[in-house]
């Protein structure tokens, strides 16, 4: 049986959680939210049962285990079967329908040292919450149509008490990112997304001004790397027409 997919249908994966109830909220044309138990990343079958219904141009994949960071540390089996297997079960399908994949990677693939990550500059994860998204990175790779988002990003408003003064990061809110998702979906390759370059301090400052500021070294069992800064100039030459969006991040 011929695969006639319909144009611009995206099915998301992870609709029930944070970054996926933003999105419904949007109210994107042609987004559909499948349940878990429409459409289970870990079963290929479950997979294929979905798209060959649904028929979707673009896969969104956006669900898998992120918080609490210690969980991928805790049980790594749990880390590979979600972000990395499910991943890969995503790309088979995907591969074979000739569905465009596009992922939720993330900022910390890189190694933290230097700062202003380009997307050729080489990945060095050094959590294995960084690993898993990685590992699902490759197999996204390895499709014929694919997107990898990079991106960094945290719920507003700023929830923690503390913040980091000494460490660089591109952080910008979850609902800037769900702005801007639509004007990325066409785009092909990788792309580093989120905001400019700062400390997590004074990003939060801006939001939470009774936030106060710590030192990663003062905080034991983490090693935190200094400058996780991304060089996003791939990604303002794509949302230059649209300078409200730019400003968001």
């Amino acid at each position: 049986m011929t695969y006639y997919s319909k144009k611009n249908r995206v099915v998301v994966t992870g609709g029930s959680g944070r970054f996926g109830n933003l999105l419904k909220e949007k109210n994107y044309k042609n987004f559909l939210f499948p349940s878990k138990k429409e459409l289970d990343i870990t079963k290929i079958k479950s997979i294929e049962k979905f798209v060959k219904k649904n028929k979707p141009d673009k896969i969104l994949h956006i669900a898998g285990l992120s918080r609490p960071l210690e969980i991928h540390e805790k049980n790594p089996g749990k880390s590979i079967n979600l972000n990395i297997i499910g991943t890969c079960n995503l790309a088979i399908v995907c591969n074979k329908y000739k569905i465009k994949l596009i992922y939720f990677s993330t900022s910390y693939i890189y190694p933290g040292l230097k700062g202003n990550y380009k997307e050729t500059d080489p990945v060095n994860p050094s959590t294995n919450y960084a690993w898993s998204k990685l590992g699902g990175e490759s197999a996204v790779r390895m499709t014929k149509k694919y997107l990898i988002l990079r991106v960094c990003m945290t719920e507003k408003p700023f929830v923690h008490k503390y913040a980091l003064s000494d460490v660089f990061l591109n952080f910008t809110f979850q609902e800037n990112i769900a702005e801007i998702l639509p004007k990325l979906l066409n785009q092909n390759g990788v792309i580093n997304v989120g905001g400019l370059k700062r400390t997590v301090y004074k990003f939060a400052k801006k939001n939470n001004p009774n936030v106060k500021k710590i030192l990663a070294k003062n905080i034991k069992g983490i090693d935190y790397k200094k400058n996780m800064s991304m060089n996003i100039k791939k990604l303002q030459r794509i949302l230059r027409k649209n300078k409200k969006l730019l400003k968001k991040l």
